[in-house]
């Protein structure tokens, strides 16, 4: 959508009042709940899968973004209508993809219903898409126009370019039109989230673009709140939403569970002696690994036992003494304590052979006697951050 001037900015503003005014009029917020029996309705987990099949369908037939969107909102817009069973959801789902399709695409880019039938792997017959099709439509009083969250991020994006014309100089190799179909993708994947189902399209769309000039431009909240005025929605209700869409596009979101900290819990052992003088470490009892913890407790420190037994063992292999020749851990200095550390790190001089042996025996692995070798130490875990 390519405006720029004062009348094209009427003309923008034009369109996103009769948008608004339209998704007033149709919206209707549907929220699907846990249900009790398996059969009895449709659950959020399995409204999500079936929209994230849709985009498969999409990518399988080639097809327009616009179709997918108006694809979920015609399936929101019947369930939030009519309590329908899950054995059904895939069948009402392929009806209202196959409804956009005939609404968005170009004659010649509908697929035939026989073939979708077929490929999609929905599991009825083109009979049953048709009823299911004539039901929906009865449902929507045949009104498919609805302005979709998509074509709200389009008129979103224009209106920013328009009022702020550096939005993009900070992503030179990308032109506008790239850049809204980047948030095009960023806003279906969104939808796939039924936490998102209590907010308007108007509302999620807004989130998108708050969430994008943020990066981009020093006053991006001067530009959230002007977009915010011009379509006079709640400010709490979009704070509300921005952090839900963040969350959600988080890549760490499904690596991680939330708040999440991950503690190193290391064995114990006791101090024997071995051949030419050198000491051993054996493991006497193993922990369990360490769960991740949630609140606000911060993670504890190692006892002074542990301490003082890593001390030992990276101590000992310097000059193969015997254990009268060495000082005691309550004697040591505070430099050469973080000395050892780094040897462990391997931020200083590397041990020698029969170093890595001990240092091998208390991590719980089997080093080779060669140079170079891996630190055995465990690698460090990934902190989620709320």
């Amino acid at each position: 959508m390519k405006f720029s001037g004062p009348l094209e900015s009427q003309k923008l503003s034009f369109l996103l009042e009769m948008a608004i005014s339209r998704e007033a009029q149709m919206w209707k917020m549907y929220v699907p709940k846990m249900p009790t029996d398996q059969d009895s309705s449709i659950s959020p987990a399995q409204r999500d899968e079936v929209i994230q099949w849709l985009a498969k369908l999409k990518t399988q037939f080639h097809l327009y973004p616009e179709t997918l969107a108006l694809a979920i909102s015609l399936l929101d817009r019947f369930l939030a209508t009519v309590k329908a069973r899950p054995k059904y959801l895939r069948c009402i789902a392929v009806s209202c993809f196959f409804l956009a399709a005939k609404t968005i695409e170009e004659d010649e880019k509908i697929p035939v219903l026989k073939v979708l039938a077929r490929d999609s792997l929905c599991g009825c017959s083109p009979a049953e898409i048709l009823r299911m099709e004539r039901i929906i439509l009865d449902k929507l009083n045949w009104d498919l126009h609805t302005a979709t969250p998509l074509d709200f991020l389009h008129l979103f994006h224009a209106i920013a370019v328009n009022v702020r014309p550096q939005l993009l100089a900070g992503l030179p190799r990308m032109n506008p039109s790239q850049h809204v179909a980047v948030l095009g993708q960023q806003l279906l994947r969104c939808l796939a989230c039924y936490q998102l189902l209590q907010f308007k399209g108007s509302m999620v769309a807004l989130a998108i673009i708050s969430l994008e000039v943020e990066k981009l431009i020093p006053d991006w909240l001067a530009l959230t709140i002007e977009l915010l005025q011009k379509t006079e929605m709640d400010s709490s209700q979009l704070i509300h939403c921005r952090e839900l869409m963040a969350h959600h596009l988080s890549p760490l979101q499904a690596l991680l569970p939330p708040n999440a900290v991950y503690l190193y819990s290391p064995l114990k052992h006791s101090l024997v002696t071995c051949n030419r003088g050198m000491f051993k470490f054996q493991p006497t009892s193993v922990t369990g690994p360490s769960f991740p913890f949630k609140g606000k407790r911060r993670p504890e420190m190692p006892s002074r036992d542990t301490a003082e037994v890593l001390y030992q063992c990276l101590a000992a292999p310097m000059g193969y003494k015997h254990t009268s020749t060495k000082r005691k851990v309550e004697e040591m200095e505070v430099d050469d304590f973080y000395d050892g550390i780094k040897r462990l790190y391997n931020e200083d001089s590397a041990p020698e052979v029969g170093g890595m042996e001990i240092v091998a025996s208390v991590c719980g692995t089997d080093l080779t006697r060669q140079e170079g070798s891996v630190s055995p130490c465990p690698p460090l875990q990934a902190v989620s951050v709320m």
